[in-house]
């Protein structure tokens, strides 16, 4: 290989590699929750007989809008990550990205995706998107390092894109899409606790004050995982009360709240690693099964 297709070679790897840490500044995984959990509220609030191009918009916004917050929050919060082993290999506090063109990455995804929303799907839409980067950014984000109350804060943005799936397909909110609201916020309640306990010491030394960091004996944890899981039963059952579901929702959602109950409750009694993490898988398990459920029931009837 002569001297040049070396170059050309060095080249086209550090042009790729440098796409590649722009595509993990958004967090693929934590994105595609966010598309899922979208899409699954366009799906159940979409009319009969209505296109399916206005989804493929929406996701595409909403997908914008999800990876600029990301990316703005690895740039906020890039001197805590590079404090904990679980994030120290993020792009920029590994250095493969700079923090200037992270910022920039950033906020031009997010006001790109709310305008494109707010034009192409309708202003319902993009402004729920730009309410829940606000409240990810300008709450959770901060709060971190001053209550173990920013679970709460943290809930919601992740409670709303079935909201805005639902805003997109409709262009309004009913108790529909507050009852995929309140699902979502309840159910990553006990979901974050599962990784903070888990990640307990890493979160330490960042300064992030969540509450297996500043109790711990793990009693208030254990308390408040219990107690979301009991409210999580009602709250999956919810969408059936409201005819948004039928009976196969009811019962299944019921089924699989009860075993998310028990697994809860094995949590809190064993305050234990392994039990953290059977109670964080368990919740990764159960929503989507949960979501599959709802579409399902919903598309039958």
């Amino acid at each position: 290989m002569t001297e040049a297709a070396v170059a050309v070679s060095a080249a086209q790897h550090s042009v790729r590699q440098r796409l590649e840490a722009y595509l993990e500044l958004t967090k693929p995984r934590l994105t595609t929750l966010v598309l899922v959990t979208a899409g699954a509220g366009y799906w159940l609030g979409m009319p009969a007989g209505a296109p399916l191009g206005r989804l493929a918009a929406t996701l595409l916004g909403v997908w914008a809008v999800a990876g600029g917050a990301n990316a703005l929050n690895e740039w906020i919060e890039r001197g805590p990550d590079a404090l904990m082993q679980r994030t120290k290999d993020r792009p920029i506090p590994s250095g493969r990205l700079s923090a200037e063109p992270a910022r920039r990455f950033g906020w031009t995804l997010v006001t790109a995706g709310v305008l494109f929303l707010a034009l192409e799907v309708n202003v319902l839409t993009g402004l729920l998107a730009a309410l829940s980067t606000a409240s990810y950014l300008l709450l959770y984000t901060p709060l971190k390092q001053r209550t173990a109350l920013c679970t709460l804060a943290g809930a919601v943005p992740g409670a709303l894109p079935p909201v805005m799936g639902w805003a997109a397909a409709r262009n309004g909110l009913g108790p529909e899409a507050w009852a995929l609201f309140l699902l979502l916020f309840v159910w990553q309640l006990p979901h974050f606790l599962a990784i903070a306990n888990l990640y307990r010491d890493d979160y330490a030394r960042a300064g992030y004050l969540v509450l297996p960091v500043t109790e711990p004996h793990g009693l208030m944890t254990a308390r408040q995982t219990v107690f979301y899981g009991l409210v999580l039963v009602p709250i999956s059952v919810f969408p059936s009360v409201i005819g948004l579901a039928g009976s196969w929702y009811f019962f299944g959602a019921l089924g699989c709240s009860l075993a998310f109950l028990w697994v809860a409750v094995r949590a809190a009694v064993a305050r234990s690693s392994a039990s953290a993490r059977l109670l964080f898988r368990s919740s990764i398990c159960y929503l989507p099964v949960l979501l599959m459920l709802l579409m399902c029931d919903r598309g039958g009837r």
